[in-house]
């Protein structure tokens, strides 16, 4: 692995603090491929480069947007030079915008059960419950 200068090498620790990632999400994220092995010092330190934090905080706002790792890899791919495809790119957004119109319908239905149901229940000492009903095994096989 190429050696890095020590003005612009980060450790790991501080590649954590300034891009918001866990050390650990760091590491996985290198196991899977998702971030490239970095430059290591002679004593086994990992040295990050601006570029992989910049890369970095790019994986990290795709997965803060809901983005798959394998959307991911494709966009990091799609962004490399001369390769990107602004076509492929929209492809990828456009399924994952659906992805996420589908879970805001899913939610909108759920806020709507939850909110029926709360608005049923008296909040009282009484041994019925129409929360604990709605959760009941016998009432979600009904459904």
């Amino acid at each position: 692995m190429p050696q890095i200068t020590k003005a612009r090498a980060l450790t790991i620790g501080q590649l954590a603090r300034q891009t918001g990632v866990n050390l650990e999400t760091i590491r996985y994220y290198e196991r899977i491929g998702l971030m490239p092995r970095p430059a290591r010092t002679p004593g086994g330190q990992r040295n990050y480069t601006s570029g992989e934090k910049r890369r970095l905080i790019f994986v990290r706002r795709a997965r803060e947007l809901g983005f798959s790792l394998d959307s991911i890899r494709a966009l990091l791919a799609l962004a490399q030079p001369h390769r990107a495809s602004c076509g492929d790119v929209k492809a990828i957004a456009a399924s994952h915008l659906e992805y996420v119109r589908g879970k805001i319908a899913d939610l909108t239905r759920l806020e709507h059960i939850l909110s029926s149901t709360v608005r049923k229940c008296r909040g009282n000492a009484s041994p019925e419950c129409p929360v604990l009903d709605m959760l009941s095994p016998t009432n979600i096989a009904n459904k």
